[in-house]
């Protein structure tokens, strides 16, 4: 009965809900980093980003005014104030409990007393007034340390990205690093694919001997791991001069890219009609007007396949980098090499981490939805005859 027409499958019904569940686990990730970024370090600490639209309960340290805030009061020096005040918190906060000590946040309930080491007492009502008394004079510059646990609105900011992308701090400042890492991306795409475009109408549309060896020589690349050729290759452009720099970069990712460049490009372009080609040539069309002017614009779903590859792979690149892209000076660090750096030392600083690592896939995100309709077609093309 699952052959009649106009019913489906149970395999349809498994496929769409296993498409939607990889979707899922693959926004849940995503969509966390999003919020995560707009997120302060309190509130990513005390809640989890998809509380992030409902009020959390966080702790807050808070200091009351100083010794020279207090005042003679019937023989009490007195120091009276609201803990919130100057310290950029939204109004309206209610605390649910309070400490003088770290042991003990939650050790009194809004309108306590509280004796303090020092001497004298300490009430802090739900709204954060607060009144400090003594029998002698308060002493000290600094003002009491009051541990307050409140249930806070939810609260989003942009301070995350000013500090990620204009700080002038190189172990903040992403800007500068996202250049780079475009710098290296962009001609590190363009370059393979040119290569490989003429090398892959070669070997698709013109007879020449060893062409089935070349072939089986692209098809074998494919299989070699890239680490086996990093140090090689560089010992290489270390010794012609073009080693610590972008040249090395651009073409070491050119080397890596272009065996899947031309396999997927010669497997589109041998599957186009012959006719098409024959009938230029007998028209008197050369081998390169042939390729420019016929085979270039119906190959480019198979182009954009591939640039999809190439961009997202380079942009996301760590060990390439690493390797031949040194420079102890930071200026030609790439986004991901950055990242590393703050994971050294900013470790504790989530909101920065976040945000970097957002800014780091927003780019090639936007690449892969607004190409991913040739993604497809560019792979299956060649499949079937």
């Amino acid at each position: 009965m699952d052959n009649i027409a106009g019913t489906k499958s149970s395999l349809t019904w498994a496929v769409h809900i296993s498409v939607a569940l990889l979707v899922i686990l693959w926004l849940f990730p995503t969509v966390g980093l999003f919020v995560s970024s707009f997120r302060t370090a309190d509130q990513i600490s005390s809640s989890g980003w998809w509380k992030a639209l409902f009020p959390t309960e966080q702790s807050l340290v808070v200091r009351a005014a100083g010794a020279d805030a207090q005042e003679l009061q019937n023989g009490v020096y007195v120091i009276e104030g609201n803990l919130f005040t100057g310290e950029n918190l939204p109004e309206g906060i209610d605390m649910s409990a309070w400490g003088t000590s770290s042991r003990d946040v939650g050790a009194y309930a809004p309108g306590d007393t509280a004796e303090l080491r020092r001497g004298g007492t300490i009430t802090v009502e739900a709204n954060g007034d607060y009144r400090i008394e003594s029998a002698e004079e308060i002493g000290g510059n600094r003002g009491q340390r009051v541990f307050v646990t409140a249930e806070l609105p939810p609260d989003f900011t942009l301070a995350n990205y000013e500090q990620v992308l204009f700080s002038g701090d190189r172990t903040d400042s992403m800007a500068k690093a996202f250049f780079n890492t475009l710098t290296v991306t962009i001609p590190a795409t363009i370059i393979p694919i040119v290569i490989a475009a003429f090398a892959a109408y070669a070997l698709a549309w013109m007879d020449f001997p060893g062409r089935a060896l070349l072939i089986a020589a692209v098809v074998g690349l494919l299989v070699v791991p890239l680490q086996l050729a990093l140090i090689p290759l560089l010992k290489l452009h270390l010794n012609i001069g073009i080693g610590k720099g972008y040249l090395g970069t651009w073409l070491a990712h050119t080397g890596f890219g272009l065996p899947l460049a031309i396999y997927l490009l010669r497997n589109y372009m041998v599957g186009l009609p012959r006719d098409i080609i024959e009938n230029a040539r007998v028209d008197g069309a050369t081998e390169f007007q042939i390729f420019t002017k016929i085979i270039l614009p119906l190959s480019f779903p198979a182009l954009a396949s591939f640039a999809i590859f190439q961009f997202l792979w380079t942009w996301n690149d760590l060990l390439v980098a690493k390797v031949f892209l040194i420079d102890a000076t930071g200026q030609t660090t790439v986004m991901t090499n950055q990242i590393v750096e703050l994971l050294g030392t900013r470790g504790g600083n989530w909101e920065i981490l976040a945000t970097a690592a957002f800014v780091s896939i927003a780019v090639p995100l936007l690449v892969f939805f607004a190409m991913q309709k040739y993604l497809v077609r560019g792979l299956l093309a060649g499949s079937v005859k």
